[in-house]
């Protein structure tokens, strides 16, 4: 039975001169789902995006009259706000556009003053044109190199959702200890390459928190929830130490009742605990190199951590929606945003430092995997946005399209669309600023990431917006200047000597995947998903795999390569009510799936070993080969999901599912669903069994 076919919104005819100034905008007035489909969106998507973005659509006179003043606007204009070039040379289209005799200067990054375009180096530079008739405009002028140095070797690493992975000092949920421990161990032991990690993003506070890393309050710092807090200096000389001990005492229970009582991580009292652990070292006065470790920090992130830890301050008192505080309170800059800052100094300085902290506890763990041999280290996940109510979403209100949230338009797989509920950058706003906020939050996780996972990189071309209040299927897309976008990329990661990973999964859009590669951005690619979609349909043998991306079995939102194997995946769907088609179905289906890859696997010779007494092959057998076939791929990075190492059968997030199933709460288990600590995945033979294959897989 086919899927369902995607919900669509009723066809209608669009005036042209709507159509005219969307386009003007980058506002779509149709997409196509697939090569052979066009569909027209709703009108009220178009007009509710351009009123987004500042642009009148009330009446047929102010679209003919925005129209007009935009045409105006694009013929009188020198230079766009940001112009991109590229180390490698060539001059940019918009200076070659210019008029002949335009003199222009370029101040630089690096405090130089230059008559012409060739050879600057990279950096986001300050732009001058003047042209013959007197003409003046300047705009940002953003250098980076043509592409990022690839990997110099070949790879594999483990991919883990840090709070699922307890140790036996960690306070109920894995923390930064935790990570820099597996990247010790790893690296050393069993050869890895890199560990990637969900977004440790900072979330939005109360109780209960949002559990998915997906919608933090900011992304440009992280979660102090993450603090290994023994590993503070600081708490060695608390001053009521008897406070500290009865602390770790219920955390002890905490992660005592993770491990061996069957129960969910609950991060609400983690933060509970070390919040007040956190308040006791506030107390404690810093040394000299620590103070001045943490001025500089102050220093070199400036206004972005001031208004990041004044909301914060701000949240202890008025609440987490910034929307309901009071008027004078909603924007960084006011007079009694001031005030109130002031007379909060104390709690802002706690927030800056808990951010600091963070921030070095990030650096050491980065450390600690180089210094392990590990040839990338630790690699970030840069979530597709914020969370409409947090410290972002407040700080940099100004780049944010107000009444929108990001989605994805319907498709087979989700007829009725999906809205993610996180705001968009306003394109304009972004160019208008040489993309100031995007260049700060990569420079800001490049400070400790050896690699960034971008989610949803397709968001750095184009992005689905939907209108407040109403359904996914009244959406649009609209798009964004990838060339800038991807510039300051490559130059932000290029300044840290890091490698991206782009997740460029689902419906892509023609031109993003060639673009990307371009510019050595690797990609994702799922087993499950890699067949031939061009020819026969059949499962794509390893030589015809891409080399530039991250090759895996499976990620945090789909099931465990276990229960693909097992089937496990559809049951656990059909009991909670998920499947749109009839049981068996489903069944058939995914046993044929499943099928079809282990034939593939067993006749290239990497399924070995049987299990019971029918001759088929053993559910860890098969995992196992799944992952020889990874490695003989040509893919420069190989990911093992690390709940696939011990048999866990269990998704980490189940998408459609809020209370049905416990989301981003589950700590990694082994295959009867006993949770497994650090400690136990160094000893554990399964696991060790699974990287000799991944090994033999490489002919290593």
């Amino acid at each position: 039975m086919a899927a369902a076919r995607p919900a669509e919104p009723p066809t209608e005819d669009l005036p042209e001169d709507l159509t005219r100034l969307a386009a003007l905008h980058g506002v779509a007035t149709s997409y196509s789902p697939s090569p052979d489909r066009t569909v027209t969106v709703p009108a009220t998507a178009v007009t509710l995006a351009l009123a987004a973005l500042g642009v009148d659509t009330s009446t047929p006179g102010a679209v003919r009259a925005a129209l007009a003043a935009r045409e105006d606007e694009l013929r009188a204009r020198l230079l766009p706000p940001t112009v991109v070039g590229r180390q490698g040379g060539g001059t940019p289209a918009a200076l070659a556009a210019l008029p002949e005799g335009t003199r222009l200067r370029v101040d630089t990054e690096q405090g130089e003053t230059r008559s012409d375009t060739g050879r600057l180096p990279a950096g986001v530079h300050r732009l001058t044109a003047t042209a013959p008739d007197g003409r003046t405009a300047r705009a940002h002028l953003i250098v980076a190199p043509d592409r990022l140095t690839a990997p110099a070797t070949r790879s594999y690493g483990l991919l883990v959702q840090l709070y699922s992975l307890l140790s036996r000092r960690s306070w109920g949920m894995g923390d930064l200890g935790d990570l820099g421990e597996l990247a010790a161990w790893s690296g050393r032991a069993l050869g890895a390459g890199f560990v990637q990690v969900n977004p440790l993003h900072a979330a939005v506070p109360g109780a209960p928190t949002d559990p998915s890393p997906y919608r933090p309050s900011s992304r440009r710092f992280p979660d102090p929830v993450h603090l290994r807090i023994e590993d503070v200096p600081e708490f060695a000389h608390v001053t009521d130490p008897e406070r500290a001990r009865n602390l770790r005492e219920r955390a002890g229970r905490l992660r005592a009742a993770v491990l061996e009582e069957n129960a969910l991580i609950d991060r609400d009292a983690v933060w509970e605990l070390k919040r007040a652990a956190l308040e006791l070292l506030h107390e404690v006065p810093l040394g000299p190199g620590r103070r001045a470790a943490y001025c500089d920090y102050l220093a070199e992130q400036g206004t972005a951590l001031e208004d990041h830890a004044t909301w914060c301050a701000l949240a202890e008192v008025h609440g987490s929606d910034w929307h309901r505080w009071p008027e004078g309170l909603r924007h960084p800059r006011s007079a009694d945003t001031d005030r109130a800052r002031t007379e909060l100094m104390d709690r802002v300085d706690f927030h800056s430092r808990l951010a600091w902290l963070t921030d070095t506890q990030l650096t050491a763990a980065q450390r600690t995997a180089r210094e392990a041999g590990m040839p990338v280290g630790i690699v970030h996940d840069l979530a597709v946005g914020v969370h409409p109510r947090g410290a972002d979403s407040w700080a940099q209100q100004e780049y944010f399209a107000a009444g929108m949230s990001v989605g994805a338009p319907p498709d087979a797989f989700n007829a009725r669309g999906q809205d993610w509920g996180l705001p968009p950058w306003r394109p304009d706003r972004l160019a208008e600023s040489g993309y100031a906020p995007f260049r700060h939050l990569l420079r800001g996780l490049f400070r400790y990431a050896g690699a960034l996972r971008i989610d949803h990189v397709m968001g750095l071309f184009r992005l689905w917006w939907v209108p407040e209040g109403r359904p996914p299927t009244e959406g649009t897309y609209v798009r964004y200047d990838a060339e800038a976008m991807l510039a300051v990329l490559v130059l932000e990661a290029a300044r840290a000597g890091a490698v991206v990973i782009g997740e460029d999964l689902g419906t892509v859009e023609p031109g993003v995947r060639e673009a990307l590669r371009e510019r050595r951005v690797l990609g994702t690619s799922v087993l499950w998903f890699e067949r031939d979609w061009a020819g026969d349909g059949r499962p794509l043998p390893p030589e015809r795999w891409r080399a530039d991306c991250l090759a895996t079995a499976t990620t945090h939102d789909l099931p465990s390569t276990a229960a693909r194997l097992t089937g496990e995946h559809v049951e656990l769907r059909d009991r909670l009510g998920l499947l749109t088609r009839p049981l068996e179905e489903e069944r058939a289906e995914a046993s044929a799936d499943a099928a079809e890859w282990l034939d593939l696997l067993a006749r290239l010779g990497l399924l070995h070993g049987t299990g019971g007494d029918t001759g088929a092959p053993s559910e860890e057998a098969g995992i196992q080969a799944v992952h020889r076939f990874l490695r003989r791929t040509p893919a420069r990075m190989t990911g093992i999901w690390l709940p696939d190492a011990v048999g866990d059968r269990r998704p980490q997030n189940l998408p459609g599912t809020w209370d049905q199933y416990p989301n981003w709460r589950l700590p990694v288990a082994d295959a009867e669903g006993r949770p497994v600590t650090l400690e136990d995945l160094a000893v554990s033979p399964r696991l060790h069994g699974l990287i000799d294959a991944v090994r033999d897989g490489a002919g290593d």
